[in-house]
């Protein structure tokens, strides 16, 4: 966030800051790991997050040490392109109307014995031509062209401008204008979901171009909290997929108050709720957050507000299981898991958990996540 007009503050976001003269990464503190690998798993999160299908072998050759993060994410979109391009880029008919001088298609008629009338030497042809120029590639091409304004290798610098050449027959249309609604996903195309998700991330709202006077500059920023729960949710997916249970992000919605007319009133939404049989029975609100060692503080810096709210859902969905999940660091002390449990007062069998769960290393993530949630819930019935 902007802090003045001198400085800049991060505050639980992750990304690229850049100017003309200068760069500044920001990742997020995982204890454990030097830089690289940080920039290496914040990219697996983000892949699981939007849906990237990454090999890796191909996440293995992207230059980790040498490379910040937009610089990673570029060279990541580029190889993902050579390969698709290789195979031949999409290609859709497209109705075409054209005065030729002889006939294509079908005679438009209307347009033969009227503006061409004293032109007979001339046919008014209306055919369908197969074309490269559709939605799908228009999207990349605008990718190409946003992205060669801002690499600094001169490798990606080269590797974008053989890609706008195979482009060459495309147009060239303003990211504000691209019809993404026109762009339709089917088996002839399907190796280009991934491209058309990291064209989203490029082109999206966490990539913006800024400017100040003469300066130009740019900036892909991701809100830590939001990824993080982003990536346990989906892990969750996974891990408990073909268990019985089911996993909801940011729902089942409901509300916490109804007026005297029955109108319901502060609408509550939670981060991941696990079901069983269409019941809650475990509620899990992720944070961001690093906690405190025990013996700091008995709380761990867990908020008061938190609490509250997670007694609220326990309330309003009927669930007696909850958990605060928060990544796990070394002042927490110990492994990662359950740090603590706690009943709530003034209720039947309601239990809040704490726990915390490791991002240093990535593999076996989905076990470990469905571990800890069986762990919460085998009592309940």
């Amino acid at each position: 966030m902007l802090d003045g007009h001198r400085r800049l503050r991060a505050q639980q976001v992750v990304g690229v800051l850049a100017a003309p003269t200068a760069t500044l990464e920001i990742l997020p503190k995982i204890d454990g790991l030097e830089e690289g690998a940080t920039r290496r798993n914040l990219v697996h999160m983000l892949a699981r997050v939007l849906d990237l299908k990454i090999s890796d072998g191909a996440l293995s050759e992207l230059g980790w040490q040498r490379h910040d993060l937009l610089e990673v994410l570029i060279r990541l979109f580029c190889e993902k392109l050579f390969e698709a391009v290789h195979c031949g880029l999409p290609r859709r008919y497209i109705g075409q109307a054209e005065d030729l001088p002889a006939l294509r298609g079908r005679l438009n008629a209307t347009r033969q014995f009227t503006v061409l009338a004293a032109a007979p030497h001339r046919l008014a042809c209306l055919y369908d031509d197969l074309s490269p120029d559709i939605p799908l590639n228009q999207v990349m091409k605008a990718v190409v062209n946003r992205l060669a304004g801002v690499a600094r290798s001169p490798e990606t610098q080269r590797r974008l401008a053989e890609l706008g050449l195979a482009f060459a027959d495309v147009s060239t249309i303003p990211a504000r204008s691209l019809a993404w609604h026109a762009i339709v996903m089917d088996r002839t195309n399907a190796s280009w979901a991934t491209l058309l998700s990291l064209a989203r991330l490029l082109l999206g709202d966490q990539f913006q171009t800024t400017s100040l006077g003469q300066g130009r500059g740019f900036a892909l920023l991701f809100q830590m909290n939001t990824l993080f729960e982003e990536y346990v949710g989906r892990s969750l997916r996974r891990a408990l997929y073909g268990t019985g249970l089911e996993v909801r992000l940011q729902g089942p919605r409901d509300h916490a108050l109804e007026d005297e007319a029955g109108t319901r009133r502060f609408a509550t939404r939670p981060d991941i709720v696990i079901l069983r049989a269409g019941h809650p029975v475990l509620v899990v609100d992720t944070k961001w957050k690093r906690l405190t060692g025990a013996i700091d503080d008995p709380r761990r810096g867990i908020s008061q507000a938190d609490v509250y709210q997670m007694m609220a859902y326990a309330q309003i969905y009927g669930c007696r299981r909850l958990l605060l999940l928060y990544p796990h660091h070394l002042e927490v002390g110990g492994a990662e898991g359950v740090l603590s449990g706690h009943r709530v007062r003034g209720t039947e069998g309601v239990q809040l958990s704490v726990a915390c769960i490791g991002l240093s290393a990535l593999d076996g993530m989905e076990a470990r996540l469905r571990g800890l949630v069986e762990s919460q819930i085998q009592d309940v019935t």
